[in-house]
């Protein structure tokens, strides 16, 4: 006889990701887990010759492509770019922020919160910390210490996983993934051309925020489908309620 447990059924209105710990489940954690893997291996690697990673001649290479001259189309893309992923891109998060918490969604709005900062804080400034590779020279935009990974990217691509999990629904992911894949990888470029970090700083950063909060979405996922199912039944009475007060015809 099977000793697997059975899952309940879904709660009413519930994303089916959000408890499922099946196939689709299982292969989200692993993925983060091996996002992050990637990353942390990274690390490790250009931590015993920051001066000189096996890899630096790849990000020579890479940087010599991204010379002058730094104007037109390309210079404004690169500075919103640089702006979004800077103390003004924090507008963003918090009015999605604000948007859940007037929704009354107060596991998703922790979510956002908890997430969005210990993959900034913790993942992002520990790695730069373990590392503290120096930057490429002259970088067109203020940069503070260590060039590995780069936390613009790691905060686009942290951002990308949260909305889609939060806000996006399961028919429609899979757009949004190819749409914020496309924006980290400008986000990445943008990094690069400024020449404030390394082609390999952008990737570990892309990979580090995409793994975090991956992994941070699967350990989150029942709590935020019991949210979900209260939401829907509250809807329910709601459309229930307005149905009972409209006039027959």
């Amino acid at each position: 006889m099977s000793t697997i447990p059975v899952d309940p059924p879904l709660e009413a209105g519930a994303p089916a990701f959000a408890t499922d710990r099946g196939s689709r489940g299982t292969g989200t954690v692993t993925l983060g887990i091996a996002l992050l893997g990637s990353a942390a291996a990274l690390a490790l690697v250009v931590r015993r010759d920051v001066a000189r990673p096996p890899f630096q001649g790849l990000d020579d290479r890479w940087l010599s492509w991204m010379g002058g001259p730094h104007e037109g189309f390309p210079s404004v893309v690169a500075t919103l770019l640089n702006w979004f992923g800077g103390p003004v891109g924090a507008v963003v998060p918090l009015a999605l922020l604000l948007f859940l918490l007037v929704r009354r969604r107060w596991v998703s709005a922790g979510f956002l919160f908890l997430v969005y900062m210990a993959g900034n804080m913790l993942v992002v400034q520990g790695l730069k910390h373990l590392v503290d590779r120096p930057r490429p020279e002259n970088p067109l935009v203020r940069v503070d210490h260590g060039s590995f990974p780069s936390g613009h990217a790691a905060s686009a691509a942290l951002l990308v996983v949260i909305v889609g999990a939060l806000l996006v629904p399961a028919a429609r992911r899979r757009a949004w993934w190819i749409g914020g894949a496309v924006f980290t990888l400008a986000m990445m470029w943008s990094r690069t051309w400024l020449h404030a970090h390394w082609l390999s700083d952008t990737a570990a950063g892309a990979v580090a925020g995409a793994g975090a909060g991956l992994v941070a979405w699967w350990l989150c996922a029942p709590a935020l489908a019991r949210e979900a199912g209260r939401s829907a039944e509250r809807a329910r009475v709601r459309l229930r309620s307005a149905e009972a007060q409209s006039p027959a015809h």
